[in-house]
């Protein structure tokens, strides 16, 4: 059986977006090792360092909602180039700044670099019909983990050469993929043109009106009256704290404490997406049937195990046998996560329920990585990895309160 059979029939402009996002991710280098630049480069302290990400984390989460809104009134299509253009300039002039150019530029790249997401699911969604869209996310999600197997390990070979080299790649690439989508269609229909609405015309009742405004902006704080989804992206934040140390602690502690090479700590990023892209899609298929407390609460304690064990471990073979064990509590929470989300969100409010869960990822990535920088600089590694452990169990004990399929869907 080809888990993949599903991705056969999408239209062409998908699979040029397949080739543009793996362009991208093939080259996405900055990020990943912008710790050790600051460290090793620039001679930051890690805690330092872990504020920088911060930078990039909060950036990342007030631009999410903004790029959203600017596709649906300028065209996804536009946003998307226009951010991987922009992106790749910022990092292509990345490795000149200085001092406060630093966080100014983390800054800059968050803007531009993340504003694709947004622009990225609502375009795949224009492309295809709705019985479509999954193939689609899916294809889109493996063009994702192909490049990233590719950019973090390349990364690591140019850090031990020139780590100005390496932004310079990575911007490239994200010009090269925008160039691609430039090149290979220049207009897409939205669903408000379909509906008869010019691009960029009027504004929406929401907008046009104070009261309506006011309304809009009441029915948006109103998901919070959900406790369900509160309750739950409550329950997830630790591990998303834990997610996040694999970009900030991680390199620091192979390099620095287990004197592995920056090509070692790209290696193990390839082993993480090798095993997604091999074996996620047939994982999901097979517990597919599971209820929603089994799937988050298994790949909440293999994320506590597989980070936790990296306070036992002392070679590079130990360190890829615990990105094993986190990578399959990742390929069964992440999915899993969506999905419960779906599950109890109202249909016509999907989108919304899906932006806040979203955004407790750049939440997480903003405090994460200081926090796990610093207690990595005060009290040692070992103090992080049994923190990730402490983190991981404690969201499996309040997933464990996660309500099973229909009772979730019925809020019961």
């Amino acid at each position: 059986m080809n888990p993949w059979r599903d991705l056969g029939g999408l239209p062409r402009e998908v699979w040029v977006l397949f080739a543009a996002t793996l362009v991208n991710r093939a080259g996405t280098m900055a990020l990943p090792f912008l710790v050790l630049y600051l460290t090793r480069r620039l001679g930051y302290p890690a805690g330092r360092a872990g504020l920088i990400l911060t930078v990039y984390g909060v950036s990342a989460l007030v631009v999410g909602p903004i790029a959203g809104r600017l596709s649906d009134r300028f065209g996804p299509l536009r946003v998307m180039k226009t951010s991987l253009v922009l992106s790749g300039l910022v990092l292509l002039a990345f490795p000149l700044a200085r001092g406060a150019g630093i966080a100014v530029a983390t800054a800059l790249l968050a803007v531009t670099s993340e504003s694709f997401r947004p622009a990225n699911l609502s375009i795949i969604s224009s492309l295809v019909a709705a019985e479509r869209r999954k193939a689609a996310f899916a294809l889109n999600r493996l063009a994702v983990n192909i490049g990233m197997s590719i950019g973090p390990a390349l990364g690591g070979l140019l850090a031990t050469v020139s780590f100005p080299t390496l932004f310079r790649v990575d911007g490239a690439t994200s010009i090269a993929a925008g160039i691609i989508l430039a090149l290979s269609f220049r207009r897409v229909t939205t669903p408000e043109e379909t509906n008869g609405a010019k691009p960029g015309g009027a504004k929406s009742d929401e907008t046009a009106e104070p009261g309506k405004a006011t309304t809009f902006l009441r029915r948006q704080f109103g998901v919070f009256a959900d406790r369900r989804l509160v309750y739950f992206l409550a329950a997830l934040l630790p591990l998303l704290l834990v997610l996040f140390q694999n970009e900030s602690v991680m390199p620091l502690f192979l390099v620095r404490d287990l004197g592995m090479t920056e090509a070692g700590y790209g290696l193990m990023f390839t082993i993480n997406t090798a095993i997604i892209i091999l074996l996620e899609v047939p994982l999901n298929t097979a517990i597919a049937g599971w209820p929603h407390r089994r799937t988050l609460v298994s790949g909440a304690l293999l994320f506590a195990a597989g980070f936790g064990a990296l306070a036992l471990v002392n070679s590079p073979a130990g360190v890829a046998a615990t990105v094993v064990v986190w990578t399959f509590g990742e390929m069964i929470l992440l999915p899993g996560s969506s999905a419960y989300v779906a599950d109890i969100a109202p249909p016509e409010r999907r989108g919304e329920y899906m932006g806040l869960f979203t955004m407790s990822f750049s939440l997480a990535f903003a405090v994460g990585p200081w926090v796990g920088t610093n207690v990595y600089e005060r009290h040692g590694p070992r103090a992080v990895w049994l923190g990730t452990l402490a983190l991981g169990l404690l969201s499996a004990a309040l997933l464990w309160r996660v309500k099973h399929g229909t009772e979730a869907a019925a809020g019961g």
